[in-house]
């Protein structure tokens, strides 16, 4: 029982220490410009509208794009399990509505997970002149983006992340904290 405690207060404090990098990491803003922002996928609604969360993110990266930090909009995501429809399209079409062109904006409708959105995106790297991205997600989930958008070939990386909160956050710490280390 002795060792159990002593394992468990290793991986409470880990958890938690984990919790505040990831928090100082996601909010801590900076005017960084970059080439491109990649904006990560998340639910859209069986109606086909976004979650406030995903819709949050989209407007992070419209700010960017409008503050001319970045050039170019990377919109990534998989099939929506709200909608069954792909999460990219309906970022760009958001996007479109509020004034991006159609040439500033690439859709990934194969970012199904962080690592493939990574992928993904380092695959435009030479075609779209890409050397450096800002990652738009929540903020429990941009150092776990930068980490792979690094693994995956970009060293000039940053974060923005809309000033949004919901309880889930709560449960995303869990979740992050796990793909963190897998790398998922």
């Amino acid at each position: 029982m002795k060792y159990f405690k002593i394992i468990l207060t290793i991986f409470v404090t880990w958890f938690l220490l984990h919790a505040v990098f990831i928090s100082i990491d996601g909010l801590t803003q900076t005017n960084a410009s970059a080439d491109a922002a990649v904006i990560l996928g998340n639910l859209v609604y069986a109606d086909g509208n976004m979650s406030k969360g995903l819709e949050q993110r989209v407007l992070c990266g419209l700010k960017l794009y409008e503050e001319g930090r970045v050039k170019k909009i990377i919109v990534s995501g998989g099939v929506s399990s709200g909608c069954k429809c792909n999460e990219g399209d309906k970022m760009k079409a958001y996007l479109v509505k509020n004034d991006v062109p159609d040439s500033a904006i690439v859709v990934d409708n194969f970012g199904k997970n962080t690592r493939a959105t990574a992928a993904n995106t380092f695959k435009f790297k030479d075609s779209l002149h890409i050397n450096s991205v800002i990652a738009v997600s929540q903020y429990y989930h941009i150092s776990r983006t930068k980490m792979l958008l690094r693994k995956n070939g970009f060293t000039n990386v940053s974060g923005a992340s809309p000033k949004f909160f919901e309880l889930f956050d709560f449960v995303a710490f869990v979740r992050e904290f796990v793909g963190y280390y897998t790398q998922l």
